[in-house]
């Protein structure tokens, strides 16, 4: 799913953590990079890669921004 997502990938450089997640599992490591949406909406999708590392990696894209990334269980980020 993660093929033909250039435009995502050259976006990545210039996010920046607008806030965690919250939710307090310790198997969660996600954050929002933009303010979080009041729903779905229109023009949402899930972008699921495939990290090097164990672990899921999931990108949620409104408009084609990335509004959250989504890290569960893998090592800790630093």
């Amino acid at each position: 799913m993660a093929e033909d997502e250039a435009g995502l990938a050259n976006s990545v450089d210039s996010l920046e953590v607008v806030q965690p997640c919250g939710c307090g599992d310790d198997f969660c490591q996600s954050f929002y990079t933009a303010q979080p949406p009041d729903d779905a909406g229109p023009g949402h999708r899930n972008v699921l890669l495939d990290p090097p590392w164990t672990g899921m990696l999931i990108l949620y894209v409104v408009d084609d921004e990335i509004v959250y990334v989504e890290v569960l269980d893998r090592p800790p980020l630093d």
